[in-house]
């Protein structure tokens, strides 16, 4: 070949060598036209922004996930009944009850924790939230949830995908697919694991399924380097990375004309966008620099205990409010809340780690002008048992948990559905998995029934054929 892109050959030595000067006002010209494109055609920039199907007050969410099972009878379920049967067997009237590891004829346990009433409303809360409990009047409990996996990775593939197989969208690429993102220069879907170590279930779990992979989770970091490889150096310009990544762009979008409808490719080119843009982007929403002392003590970041956790909680205040969609931070390793051998030792470690953070966040959200647009929620993939494991354990639960919404849309200090009265399952206003998904989409004004993307023929959504929205917390 004599030419590439009328570059002669004798020329191109000095254009990889020198690109810049010239070439990047044409860099430039580019992005602006790969600006305006977007703006007119949503395919181009899949995560530009899109009009919700009605008007929502929630513009972007904070997913607050306790990984591992929190249990609802340590924090926000008191159960007085179970208080009294403790030490013996779950009464026959109960029925049959589907167990992982057969406790179901174990004795009950009782919990050591104090319940007492919080705020105008009086919903009461567990001695081992202080301070989450402070802002109950701004929380609507639902204490009703159920799961159909007993099982980790299958559960959190549901709470995060609306089913318990591997391979479907998670909440915050459906999201993100629906609304796009504001910030063109930060991910619409930022995850922030927990550094102690991943997840059961991998990153499936905030992956995009078979919808495009641009809308798949991005993980970040704190510190000066939120993702790994992001810094080109200083041996790499900003002009001459310009120019190598707009022939970059120009020989994937000629490779893509010949390849129909490649979604992986079309990604592909996003990604390097996107990356580029992030590298100014980025370390500026990391920068806890900017942030007061104040600020700083109020999460934690002075605690040894608090610290990891509220680092995280700040980042993620710092990300939306610069535009970014969705935000999903984990709490917890591998076993994090999974309180099989001592409930009250496991809740008494993870509820100090998170529990000043997240009431944090809602004070910070708050005095931002950020708390009547963010939704905040709070959970995991299932609740415990009201039965011992071990004597002092629970195991998993996935009949019967709680979870809590804040902020955009929100009635505050409300509780919604109960648990029958030894904490083993959801009894009155049941909330499904698909129902909690149904309401979290309306919440940001979506109507999840027409939430689709075409997939093997099907109109695939997040809640498949199922889903009501639990209007009794809606403000």
């Amino acid at each position: 070949m004599s030419d590439l892109f009328g570059i002669p050959p004798e020329s191109r030595r000095a254009f990889f060598r020198d690109a810049g000067g010239g070439f990047a006002a044409l860099a430039l010209a580019w992005l602006e036209s790969q600006r305006v494109a977007a703006a007119a055609d949503p395919i181009a920039s899949p995560l530009a922004p899109r009009q919700p199907h009605f008007p929502a007050k929630a513009q972007r969410v904070i997913f607050l996930f306790m990984h591992g099972g929190p249990s609802h009878l340590e924090t926000f379920d008191p159960k007085p009944e179970l208080q009294r049967l403790a030490g013996q067997p779950l009464p026959a009237s109960f029925g049959a009850v589907a167990t992982r590891r057969k406790v179901a004829a174990n004795p009950l346990l009782a919990t050591t924790r104090t319940f007492r009433k919080f705020g105008k409303s009086g919903i009461e809360v567990s001695d081992f939230l202080p301070n989450i409990a402070k802002h109950v009047d701004d929380l609507a409990v639902i204490r009703s949830c159920w799961a159909d996996s007993v099982n980790h990775p299958q559960a959190v593939y549901q709470i995060n995908t609306g089913t318990v197989l591997m391979g479907k969208p998670s909440l915050g690429s459906w999201v993100s697919y629906g609304l796009g993102t504001e910030n063109q220069n930060l991910p619409a879907f930022v995850v922030l694991p927990d550094p102690a170590g991943g997840i059961k279930g991998g990153p499936p779990a905030y992956g995009a399924g078979f919808l495009p992979a641009s809308y798949q989770g991005t993980q970040m970091r704190g510190g000066p380097s939120p993702i790994l490889d992001l810094d080109p150096g200083d041996d790499h310009p900003a002009a001459r990375q310009r120019a190598t990544l707009d022939l970059i762009g120009k020989l994937n979008a000629t490779h893509k004309s010949t390849r129909g409808d490649d979604q992986e490719l079309a990604a592909r080119i996003n990604a390097y966008e996107l990356a580029y843009r992030m590298q100014s982007a980025a370390p500026d929403a990391v920068d806890f620099a900017q942030e007061s002392a104040e600020t700083k003590t109020l999460y934690g970041l002075d605690g040894d205990v608090t610290r990891d956790f509220g680092s995280r909680c700040l980042l993620a205040r710092r990300l939306v409010e610069r535009g970014v969609r969705f935000v999903q931070l984990y709490s917890g390793d591998v076993n994090g809340w999974d309180a099989h051998d001592n409930v009250e030792t496991n809740h008494a470690r993870m509820c100090a780690k998170t529990d000043q953070p997240v009431a944090a966040l809602l004070t910070d959200l708050k005095r931002r002008g950020l708390f009547d647009s963010t939704l905040v929620i709070w959970g995991g993939e299932f609740g415990r048992m009201p039965m011992s494991e071990s004597g002092v354990g629970r195991d998993h639960n996935p009949h019967g948990f709680s979870y809590w919404f804040a902020g955009a849309g929100i009635k505050g200090g409300v509780v919604h559905g109960a648990t029958d009265p030894v904490g083993l399952r959801a009894e009155v206003d049941r909330v499904h998995v698909h129902d909690l998904h149904a309401t979290i989409l309306h919440l940001l004004g979506i109507d999840h029934t027409k939430l689709t993307f075409p997939h093997n023929g099907r109109d695939e959504r997040l809640t498949d054929t199922a889903g009501n929205v639990v209007r009794s917390i809606l403000a």
